[in-house]
């Protein structure tokens, strides 16, 4: 019973992946290879067999260094890349805080971006009007609410794009490193928002390179390491080790 339970309160699981990157000299070799009529100059792997799974009420914590494969997992989760090998279950719905203005456009504005990027995600457009409200103030942009985006400082930015997210109420949430542009209020804001998100049975995904946050907020941690899992299990112990790695590469 105890194992049937379990499996239920899945959200996440990735089994075997892997992906790779090819590198091109040029643009018309990239459209070449993507014809069949030609190959790379090199490849990249960015994922390698990796497996783990998270679950409902649960924030991971994902750890490594730059080029580890962090953010190549978390498109891959989101839904945003595809891997070449492996399988992949998410419940849905999920929302991503990935490349900062990712599914904003740079002419709208705050409003009308909160609105477009509910609409990317199936989300009927009265229904987002209905939590405009929440959202913006939430995002706390003060005058700049119907100014493009593109005036917007990066902190200003991060603060709409979390408050879109999460007023969508996902199953799972995926943040890379996105609370690093904002400032210690936002950032406790946010953290704080996330806390809610565990107690209402959600899953987060959560990378940043911040160890304290990581602690502080995440039950399990997973360390990618040249795109290989080197570790995954109780937090501290987790960032414990990679910590040392760290230290003793440097």
């Amino acid at each position: 019973m105890g194992m049937q339970q379990e499996r239920r309160d899945v959200t996440v699981r990735v089994e075997n992946l892997s992906k790779t990157y090819f590198r091109f000299s040029r643009r018309r070799e990239r459209l070449a290879a993507f014809l069949g009529f030609g190959g790379s100059v090199g490849s990249q792997l960015a994922l390698s067999e990796v497996s783990f799974e998270a679950y409902a009420g649960e924030a991971l914590g994902i750890i490594g260094e730059n080029g580890s494969g962090k953010s190549t997992l978390l498109r891959i989760v989101a839904g945003i890349s595809a891997a070449d090998s492996g399988e992949v279950f998410v419940k849905r719905p999920v929302t991503g805080l990935l490349e900062l203005g990712l599914g904003f456009h740079p002419d709208f504005s705050g409003r009308e971006n909160a609105v477009l990027y509910g609409s990317l995600l199936g989300i009927p457009r009265e229904e987002m009007e209905e939590r405009l409200a929440a959202i913006l103030e939430f995002a706390d942009l003060g005058d700049f609410v119907d100014q493009p985006l593109r005036t917007y400082s990066s902190g200003m930015a991060a603060r709409l794009a979390f408050a879109v997210a999460t007023q969508v109420e996902p199953a799972v949430l995926v943040v890379d490193e996105a609370l690093a542009v904002g400032d210690e209020a936002f950032q406790r804001k946010c953290i704080a928002r996330m806390q809610q998100f565990k107690e209402q049975g959600r899953t987060v995904l959560f990378c940043s390179h911040a160890m304290y946050q990581v602690v502080g907020f995440c039950s399990r941690a997973l360390w990618l390491h040249q795109g290989k899992v080197r570790a995954c299990g109780e937090t501290a112990e987790v960032v414990n080790v990679y910590q040392q790695f760290v230290q003793a590469s440097q």
